[in-house]
C-alpha cells in the first residue's frame, strides 16, 4: 500500500472523516494487520466506548426442506432425501427448552425455504417457544424467509412482519445477503431475495421498532471491490434507518 495514502486513510480515521469506495479497495491490498486494527479499535471506541455486548445464542433450524438450491448452502435438503427434516413444534419447543440450563438468552432461528409448510406453522412456533422460554430473546427468520412467507401466505411483508412481533419476534437474523452485488449473486444464489427486497424487509423491520444484524458471505468467488459494494449498501441503509445492530462477515 502507498505509504501515502496510508497517510492520508489515517487522517480521515482519526479526524472523524468517512472513508471512501476507492479507501475501501485500497484497504483489502494492505497487509499490515496491526495497522488495520489500530484504525478500526479507534474508530469503535469513538462510536461505542467500552460498551459491549454478550449472549448465550443457540441455533434452532426448524426444517432443512427447502426449494432453494443455491451453491454454498450444506445445510438445505430436498423432500424425501435421507437426512431432510420438519420439526414438529412440541418439538422445537423441547430442544429450545433443553437449552435453558445452559443460561440461553437469545435462540436463533433459520429455516430452509420449505415448499408444503404453512404460512400458519411460522408464527404459532414463536408463540409456544415465546410461552415456554419467556425470558429468551427470538431473533428469527432471514428476510429471505420473510419474502418466502409473502409468497406463501398471499401477505405483505408489512402484514407477515406485525403477525411475527405479535408472536414474539424480537429481531430478524442477518443471513440471506451473501454478497449484493448481481454480478456474483446470480452465480450463487437461487432465490429471488436480492438487495431490493433484502433491504426492503429489513427497512420495514427497523421502521417497526426492531433492531437487525446485518452480514456478508465473502472468500468464495467475490473480489474486493464487491466486499466494498456490499458494506457500502450496508452503510447507506444504517445512516437511514439507524436499526443494524451489528456486522457479522461468515467466511
Amino acid at each position: 500500500m502507498d505509504p501515502g495514502l496510508k497517510r492520508e486513510i489515517e487522517a480521515k480515521v482519526y479526524a472523524g472523516e468517512r472513508l471512501t469506495r476507492e479507501d475501501g479497495l485500497a484497504l483489502y491490498e494492505c497487509d499490515d494487520l496491526m495497522w488495520l486494527g489500530r484504525l478500526a479499535h479507534h474508530r469503535r471506541t469513538e462510536l461505542n466506548g467500552d460498551r459491549v455486548m454478550f449472549n448465550v445464542n443457540r441455533h434452532l433450524n426448524l426444517t432443512n426442506v427447502c426449494s432453494a438450491s443455491c451453491a454454498y448452502c450444506s445445510f438445505q435438503r430436498k423432500p424425501g432425501e435421507k437426512d431432510a427434516y420438519t420439526m414438529r413444534i412440541e418439538e422445537a419447543v423441547r430442544k429450545a427448552k433443553e437449552m435453558e440450563s445452559e443460561q440461553l438468552t437469545e435462540l436463533h432461528i433459520v429455516n430452509g425455504l420449505h415448499p408444503t409448510l404453512p404460512w400458519r406453522y411460522y408464527p404459532r412456533m414463536l408463540r409456544e417457544l415465546k410461552a415456554a422460554l419467556p425470558n429468551v430473546k427470538l431473533k428469527a427468520f432471514t428476510a429471505t424467509e420473510v419474502k418466502w412467507f409473502e409468497k406463501i401466505s398471499g401477505l405483505s411483508a408489512d402484514e407477515i412482519l406485525d403477525e411475527l412481533i405479535d408472536a414474539g419476534l424480537e429481531s430478524l437474523t442477518g443471513g440471506g445477503a451473501e454478497i449484493f452485488d448481481w454480478e456474483i449473486r446470480q452465480q450463487i444464489v437461487d432465490h429471488d431475495c436480492h438487495w431490493e427486497d433484502w433491504s426492503r424487509i429489513h427497512r420495514l423491520a427497523h421502521s417497526k421498532g426492531l433492531k437487525t444484524p446485518c452480514t456478508m458471505l465473502y472468500g468464495h468467488i467475490e473480489e474486493p471491490r464487491h466486499r466494498v459494494d456490499h458494506v457500502l449498501r450496508l452503510r447507506e441503509l444504517q445512516d437511514e434507518t439507524g436499526g443494524f445492530s451489528g456486522f457479522t462477515p461468515p467466511r
